[in-house]
């Protein structure tokens, strides 16, 4: 029998809205810890720790068990009391935690011995309202102050913070037994339990936002104990799986891939208010990045849109909502400007960052006109294109005159603020942008990728117009989007180099480092088809393919470090996205080997939860794991949407939601001879479809729908067109 290794930080994570509590994998957060209960970009339990007469519990075993409920299992040191030794063992312990706006926790003691025993069970709670960047950071700086109540009466813990007008706190209201005291930041339980009894006491927190107040579920729900569906977040998700398409073959690893995804995407979902009530954005990922980003939730949208066009819907509409109307270089904003970041700590709320929202991304614009053109292939409505028409003409104008900073036709960045970032693409670490001898790439930067999306938006846009009946302005775009092609090659191709350059820098000389990002030109459809086997034929070399993915930076490079977070690193988003532009150029063993190479790694992880990036150390045979990136974001939302993009990549998935119609270009592997579709919506219209391999290729078959509704469709950009 194989070994099974699983890979994950060891700690136990729930998550629900804007809230997250991240602990030991005892449920417990010790001293001097980056870990507690997140919200609103606020750390408002930064100390929470059980004691049974001073002595800590010993963990059995805990973990989620769905994104918004965990459990854990203890049992109970030698106690010494006034009645003689406990001893080990004897207790057990089970604590609950359930996420619903505030925090239910319930607390159960279960006596094993044939005596009665009788012990203090004391609960320490502390909360250093720490900013989510300072808590990162372990450089907290206090500014207001920190104020603690009991009242005894109502047994109820007040812990709140106020800097001016910023107030943050919790309220912790307590049912026992008994009553309860508080001394010493510690809540005091007096614990008596007869021979083979149980005692019982639950906590529920409500979380404070200045005058909002965020209550706590009146009792939990906790999946298998019978009251799934008793409270929102039960309910929800059930919701969400049943109107999911529904995905089944005969891959186990393939099939449990995606419906983790689904479950990943259900726990990120990130309610932002309108003025018409609340939209749905994908948070970026756990434990940093529970905010609104753009160009995180438009990667999403454009990922699962042949899945469900909420997070398509949400994206443009709260995004646009908050497009830059005017320059503000503290925040790196421009006219027509798509947001980076959106924080609601106290950093922000005093300015002192600036994420109110920060615009720092130069490829979230054209993006957002990419996710405009896909949500309406999807849903084929024509009302979302003349309501979010305003936003996506500004984006137009901002690509022409604030994207392209010197005039070039090309799209550059470069940060005006001071507390600005140095890259401004997917890759947005200090480091992520460095030229063949690991130097710094001089700004400004005008990566290859950048024109991607901007081939992408204009493409797209054309589209677009035309089903307006703007025939003058769809000729416009899509000559534009032609003549750009070929002003690309001729600027970024290198035939010494054997390839596209990574970027010009700021004296338009090309970047030769050999990178993942021109895979996303793939995915637009910038490479002309004469060029596209030089860029998958390199993206699939030994140096870039590590058997786990496609690196994100060539392992020939001096500055490789498959431990880096841009350097050399696997991302699978990034590899969903190479995958998909594989298959667009006919390219679908290629897109395969990907698919099955990131779906491998997958199996690895914890749950199957794909992790944000790991790490670009090769496969090596049958005989290695991947390894885990220390501090990477779990779940995070595109990397679990890469599954989907796996999906689209293999069956070819495209819509045409004005005309009705749904394509499909299938092509399985060997090793995924069968996918089962149910519940791909085109429109209004619900199709189920069947996919198999065979010797002479892959077949479909419509299980429900319209038979004439779909058809078998080849892109025109495939190199080498297969039947």
């Amino acid at each position: 029998m194989a070994l099974q290794i699983t890979i994950g930080s060891p700690q136990l994570v729930i998550h629900q809205g804007e809230a997250v509590w991240i602990a030991e994998p005892d449920g417990q957060v010790n001293d001097e810890s980056v870990k507690g209960l997140m919200f609103r970009d606020t750390r408002l339990i930064s100390n929470w720790m059980l004691f049974a007469n001073g002595r800590r519990w010993s963990l059995l075993n805990g973990g989620a068990i769905t994104h918004y409920a965990g459990r854990v299992f203890m049992v109970n040191p030698d106690i010494d009391t006034e009645s003689g030794v406990i001893p080990e063992h004897t207790l057990g312990m089970t604590l609950t935690r359930h996420l619903d706006g505030g925090v239910h926790e319930d607390l159960d003691i279960q006596n094993h011995r044939m005596i009665p025993v009788r012990f203090n069970l004391e609960l320490l709670i502390r909360s250093d309202f720490g900013d989510v960047f300072e808590v990162k950071s372990d450089k907290l700086i206090r500014r207001g102050r920190i104020r603690s109540s009991w009242d005894e009466g109502a047994q109820q813990l007040s812990l709140e913070y106020r800097n001016q007008d910023f107030h943050r706190g919790i309220i912790t209201r307590i049912e026992a037994p008994d009553r309860v005291l508080y001394a010493n930041g510690r809540l005091s339980f007096d614990v008596a339990i007869p021979p083979g009894g149980h005692w019982h006491a639950c906590l529920m927190t409500d979380l404070l936002d200045g005058e909002s107040v965020i209550m706590a579920p009146a009792h939990h729900d906790t999946p298998g104990s019978g009251d799934d569906l008793a409270t929102g977040a039960g309910r929800s998700l059930a919701k969400w799986r049943a109107e999911s398409p529904v995905l089944r073959t005969s891959n186990e690893e393939f099939y449990r891939l995606y419906h983790q995804a689904l479950d990943d995407m259900a726990a990120l979902r990130l309610p932002i208010e309108n003025e018409h009530g609340f939209d749905l954005v994908p948070a970026a990922g756990l434990p940093w990045f529970v905010a609104l980003f753009g160009r995180d939730s438009l990667i999403v949208a454009m990922q699962t849109a042949p899945f469900t066009v909420d997070f398509a819907h949400g994206a443009l509409t709260i995004l646009g909502h908050r497009q830059a109307l005017e320059r503000d270089d503290y925040r790196d904003a421009e006219p027509g400007k798509i947001l980076h970041e959106l924080r609601l700590g106290e950093l922000a709320f005093f300015k002192l960052i600036p994420h109110t929202p920060y615009y720092g991304t130069a490829d979230a614009t054209p993006l957002w006109l990419m996710v405009l053109h896909e949500a309406w292939r999807w849903c084929g409505d024509p009302a979302l294109l003349t309501a979010h028409l305003p936003v996506a003409e500004r984006c137009l104008e901002w690509i022409e005159h604030w994207g392209d900073r010197d005039g070039d036709g090309f799209q550059e960045y470069e940060t005006r603020s001071p507390a600005g970032y140095e890259n401004m693409g997917w890759k947005d670490s200090a480091d992520g942008v460095l030229n063949a001898d690991g130097s710094m790439v001089k700004n400004p930067k005008a990566l290859c990728e950048l024109q991607g999306y901007v081939y992408g938006a204009w493409a797209g846009m054309a589209e677009v117009y035309a089903a307006l009946g703007r025939a003058d302005d769809a000729k416009r775009l899509r000559e534009k989007a032609a003549a750009f092609q070929i002003k690309f090659e001729a600027a970024f191709w290198n035939e010494a180099f054997g390839g596209f350059a990574y970027a010009l820098d700021g004296d338009k000389k090309q970047v030769l480092s050999h990178v993942s990002n021109i895979g996303h030109c793939l995915w637009t459809g910038l490479i002309r088809p004469e060029r596209a086997k030089a860029v998958v034929d390199r993206l699939m070399a030994p140096d870039m393919f590590s058997g786990w993915g496609i690196r994100t930076l060539s392992a020939d490079h001096p500055a490789y470090n498959p431990n880096s977070y841009h350097n050399g690193s696997v991302w699978p988003h990034d590899n969903g996205i190479l995958a998909q532009g594989m298959a667009r150029y006919g390219f679908h063993a290629e897109a395969a080997a990907v698919t099955r190479a990131v779906s491998g790694a997958g199996s690895f992880f914890a749950l199957h939860q794909m992790p944000e990036l790991y790490a670009g150390t090769p496969r090596n045979g049958g005989g290695n794991f991947p390894v885990q990136f220390l501090g990477s974001n779990v779940p995070q939302a595109w990397a679990a949407g890469s599954a989907f993009s796996f999906v689209h990549a293999i069956l070819g998935l495209e819509a045409d939601a004005a005309a009705g119609m749904l394509y499909v270009d299938p092509h399985l592997p060997d090793w995924l001879p069968d996918i089962e579709l149910r519940g791909i919506k085109v429109g209004k219209t619900s199709f189920d479809l069947r996919f198999e391999r065979h010797s002479g290729g892959a077949t479909f078959d419509v299980l429900k729908g319209p038979v004439d509704k779909v058809a078998l469709r080849l892109r025109a950009e495939a190199a080498t067109p297969t039947a």
